[in-house]
């Protein structure tokens, strides 16, 4: 709706910039443990199966509290509730640092992924609660950046901390890079309880006339997709496209968190230091932040969502049989590289779908579940990755396993968009609607 976009703009330089700091210390305190791994499992003696079931373990907890998280959240509001979990996943994460033992370690992981559960589909939620369905593919991918960021910006910063402050004060430099990378989770906790609004109506940067316009064209939105399809909280959770849909996040989050985890290791095997193993592994990273966001304003400019997602799977597939086979370091960093951005290009449009089907409490719950059986491929990844590496002594299986898993992924989404596609094709609203239009609509 081009006559207020003003309103959209506003509405996104002052959640949007709150919402990114806290996915970034979010992957930041969930991607770290890959750099960890490039001292500490020597120190511990961690193998790589360990490692890879450590690491994986995390998402245990996560699944296990994430439905009940996110009702929550709808419950006491998004304000609150994400500041308690900021601040709770912040303290242990530095605990992360006093382990001694593949049992610690595992007991802090999965304790963790408990505490942070419901973060992510509280984030999806509570953006569908400020943009309008034809801004949400940006939104999104403008959201998500904080993923590569979290690596662009750590990767190098962890390579550093491990690096020279190893042995400061009797800690090896793994230990401090969880204690000092543990930090912004729990200054974004106070900062999200203090600035972040819960609602548009409660929104006090928003002019009377503003508020009202977008709560209304929200609210139009909502009216307009349940006249199509309403969905109750246990219909959501059994209806056949969520459940395909949770299929697709298993792919999506085995791609982004094995790569996430794995990607110091990747790149290490060429040969580098580990503070040049944290510059190099950023290159990927940066690319993937940038397929967010070019993907993501394709999709929303031209309304195709199917193969703006599907696509850019294929061709993290394509790139990671590219690093899989070839025995260049150049090549191999060329693969992963693509298989990154891959990944990127498609993760705005994959949260379309859920919000274009669901709406209400049926949303949050249907997107908990998603995201809660989305992230079992955030275990199955590294530690998949791990026994490959394990049986194999390289990185190459390890690779095409990730291929084989993007591919399988494109192929599920076009098998969903198939079966939405009447949904989709109403899904946008065309911004060139006139005033007149989108008034007769708020008042419907």
């Amino acid at each position: 709706m081009n006559e207020r976009s003003d309103v959209i703009a506003k509405v996104g330089w002052r959640i949007l910039p709150i919402l990114m700091v806290c996915y970034f210390a979010a992957f930041l305190d969930r991607v770290n443990i890959g750099f960890a791994a490039l001292t500490m499992n020597q120190d511990l003696g961690f193998s790589a199966s360990a490692f890879g079931f450590g690491a994986g373990i995390f998402f245990l907890g996560y699944v296990l509290c994430e439905v009940p998280s996110n009702l929550l959240l709808v419950r006491y509001g998004a304000r609150l509730w994400i500041a308690r979990i900021l601040i709770t996943w912040g303290l242990l994460s530095a605990a992360t640092a006093l382990v001694w033992s593949p049992g610690s370690f595992y007991l802090v992981r999965i304790l963790l992924g408990a505490a942070e559960a419901g973060f992510f589909p509280g984030m999806i939620f509570y953006m569908t609660l400020w943009f309008p369905r034809e801004y949400r593919a940006r939104m999104f991918g403008t959201f998500n950046i904080a993923v590569p960021l979290s690596s662009v910006i750590g990767a190098p910063v962890s390579g550093l901390i491990i690096e020279h402050l190893n042995g400061w004060n009797g800690l090896a430099g793994w230990q401090w890079m969880f204690i000092l990378e543990a930090m912004p989770a729990m200054v974004m906790g106070v900062v999200v309880a203090l600035f972040l609004p819960s609602s548009p109506e409660k929104a006090g940067f928003l002019a009377e006339d503003e508020r009202r316009w977008l709560s209304a064209r929200l609210e139009a939105e909502r009216a307009a997709q349940e006249r199509t399809e309403r969905f109750t909280v246990g219909r959501a959770v059994r209806d056949p496209r969520v459940l395909l849909m949770c299929l697709i996040a298993v792919g999506l989050v085995m791609g982004t968190t094995g790569i996430a985890i794995w990607m110091p290791q990747f790149v290490k095997a060429f040969g580098l230091s580990t503070v040049q193993t944290g510059f190099v592994a950023a290159i990927p990273s940066a690319f993937m932040a940038l397929a967010m966001l070019l993907v993501g304003r394709h999709a929303d400019r031209t309304g195709e969502r199917v193969w703006h997602a599907a696509g850019p799977f294929l061709v993290s597939a394509a790139g990671f049989v590219l690093a899989a086979l070839s025995s260049d370091p150049l090549i191999g960093l060329a693969g992963l590289t693509i298989g990154a951005a891959g990944i990127g290009g498609a993760s705005p449009n994959i949260w379309i779908f859920p919000t274009t089907l669901l709406t209400g409490t049926a949303a949050a719950a249907g997107i908990a579940l998603i995201n809660s059986v989305g992230s079992t491929g955030g275990f199955f990844g590294p530690t998949i990755i791990g026994w490959v590496r394990d049986a194999t002594g390289g990185f190459a299986g390890a690779q095409l396993v990730l291929a084989g898993a993007m591919a399988l992924t494109a192929c599920a989404i076009l098998l969903l968009g198939h079966l939405m596609r009447d949904l989709m094709r109403g899904g946008v609203v065309p911004a060139s609607r006139s005033a007149q239009d989108n008034a007769q609509e708020s008042k419907a």
